[in-house]
């Protein structure tokens, strides 16, 4: 039976050599993606696979990172005069504590490299470049099939939400226009995820680790270009994702100009044995493409909950779910009339997610509110302020639904007593929702 792992004979039985520069980016990169690897990244939380979502609450995607506070939090006001203390709340990777980390990892790196120089006079390292080159490739695979994931059950970018359909396009954050751009094409995003979750899950077979390192590398420099280029905060990452792209293929750089470029035969491409013994290979390569079934079982899964939870056709909605336009607005027996100076008057009332709403001033300015349908039929609607906690309800109200497209709502808004007559809007309405597609166009429509 023939092996599943190509063995390179020179690089196992008679290395060569390495150039003195070689060896110096060697340790150096060692040392610094393998920190990078393990502290600031969530490669060991998506190691847990399926796991990982039961034990959210105990080991967070920044459990790992969030270690280093104590480190950061004094770098950064000693040498930088910032505040470095992790943000766990947040999901931006480009937080000062996260650049402050990085700082850390390279002067470490560039202190243990000048002793690693000193003190180690090998030419080569060949079976440490087999493990160091497994370690970066399940870091790169891991976070590609994560990522692909997250597009292939489309719930990085979800769909515009109903009040997002009512902003001015000018409002929008660069931010916000790419991930709505993407998310208003399912198809699309999918097919993005697609190519990452096969650049990813390439990476975990040894034989086919070259061309998921060069899949990685295309797709992670469109991921950077992206982050540069609407602000994205992640831009920390994928330029590492990139570079580990590069690291892997760098061995292999003289043979894939050789065939891509100068158009001449080359050498097969081989991969670094971790092992002297055959049979141990064999089971290091079916351990490896277990881990990565282990890591998209789990990238699946959890983008599965959370399109069932929140994103997906059959996630819960509202029980006023809809775009609803106020057609009478009275306030202590007085109708407001729908003037756009008018500061008490409501344009529109949106429900969308189950815990929340959304009112349009007159003057198009959107509210969100935190709303909450009591058992005893009222709505109670609060201010959300992320800073000082659950707020005391500014709008108290129940509902009547005459027919289903209407809606009456009585109560206290702002300690005053209020009706509000609203018909519900067509959300496909919007030519972003009801466009379609089309195989014939005799002119573009860009209205």
């Amino acid at each position: 039976m023939s092996s599943a792992v190509d063995t390179d004979v020179d690089t196992v039985s008679a290395p060569a050599g390495w150039p003195p520069l070689t060896r110096i980016a060697f340790r150096f990169c060692v040392v610094y993606f393998g920190l990078y690897g393990l502290l600031l990244t969530m490669i060991p939380f998506a190691l847990l696979g399926p796991l990982s979502r039961s034990l959210h609450g105990f080991i967070g995607p920044w459990g790992v990172t969030s270690l280093l506070n104590p480190v950061t939090g004094w770098v950064g006001s000693t040498l930088f005069g910032v505040d470095a203390v992790l943000r766990e709340d947040s999901g931006a990777g480009d937080q000062t504590a996260v650049w402050v980390q990085v700082f850390c990892v390279l002067v470490v790196a560039v202190a243990a490299t000048a002793v690693w120089t000193v003190l180690d006079r090998r030419s080569c390292y060949p079976r440490l470049l087999a493990w160091f080159s497994l370690f970066l490739r399940v870091c790169l695979g891991v976070q590609m099939v994560g990522f692909g994931f997250a597009k292939l059950i489309p719930t990085q970018m979800p769909a515009p939400s109903l009040a997002q359909l009512l902003q001015p396009y000018g409002d929008f954050s660069p931010a916000s226009v790419l991930w709505l751009q993407v998310g208003s094409s399912y198809p699309y995003e999918m097919a993005l995820g697609a190519v990452e979750v096969v650049a990813g899950l390439l990476l975990f077979v040894p034989r086919t680790a070259v061309l998921g390192a060069a899949m990685s590398l295309l797709s992670t420099a469109q991921i950077l270009l992206l982050n540069m280029t609407f602000d994205i905060p992640e831009k920390l990452l994928a330029a590492h994702l990139l570079l580990i792209s590069l690291v892997l293929l760098a061995p292999h750089l003289r043979r894939l100009v050789d065939v891509f470029v100068l158009q001449r035969a080359c050498a097969p491409l081989t991969q670094p044995t971790l092992f002297v013994d055959e049979r141990n290979n064999r089971i290091a390569v079916w351990i490896q493409v277990a881990l990565g079934v282990w890591i998209a079982l789990g990238s699946g899964f959890d983008r599965w909950v959370v399109w069932q939870e929140q994103y997906g056709a059959a996630s819960p909605k509202s029980e006023l779910y809809g775009i609803w336009n106020v057609r009478d607005f009275t306030i202590d027996g007085q109708p407001l009339p729908p003037l756009t100076t008018d500061e008490k008057r409501w344009l529109r009332l949106v429900f969308d997610d189950p815990e929340q709403a959304t009112y349009q001033r007159m003057n198009g300015e959107l509210v969100p509110a935190h709303a909450d349908f009591r058992p005893n039929g009222q709505l109670e609607l609060a201010s959300i302020d992320g800073k000082s906690g659950p707020q005391p309800p500014f709008a108290t109200l129940t509902s009547e639904r005459p027919t289903p497209d209407q809606l009456t709502l009585r109560g206290t808004l702002h300690d005053q007593t209020v009706v509000i007559t609203l018909d519900r809007m067509d959300p496909n309405s919007f030519t972003l929702r009801s466009r379609g597609f089309h195989w014939v166009q005799d002119y573009p429509y860009f209205r």
